[in-house]
């Protein structure tokens, strides 16, 4: 089964849902503010990529943090703050069972679907 992780006032997660959903892709949504996103969800992913590629540098949430916060995020792949502060991850996250994918480009869903 298809997992799109993400939150839902999201614009890019929005593009992502409009664009499974008029391609037919079945597909399960997950809420990173919701209880039944976990740890587990992030240990599953880093068996297919870097912690470095999950977290979303460009975002508010990053650029809030301090260096040593920074630093200390990557050095001990805290897993606790991306849970805390769920706006650290790349969104959407798509989760197949062949790959992971994050953020949202079209060529790259269709290539993944084709």
């Amino acid at each position: 089964m298809n997992k799109l992780f993400g939150i839902s006032n999201c614009d890019t997660v929005r593009k992502a849902k409009k664009w499974l959903e008029a391609n037919h892709i079945n597909f399960e949504y997950i809420d990173f503010r919701k209880a039944d996103f976990a740890k587990e969800h992030i240990q599953d992913w880093l068996k297919k990529v870097d912690f470095e590629d999950i977290v979303n540098q460009r975002s508010q949430a990053w650029k809030a943090l301090t260096d040593e916060q920074k630093h200390d995020l990557f050095a001990n792949k805290q897993f606790s703050l991306l849970l805390e502060t769920p706006t650290l991850i790349k969104r959407p996250v798509l989760q197949t069972s062949e790959t992971i994918l994050f953020g949202f480009k079209e060529a790259q869903y269709q290539t993944q679907f084709a």
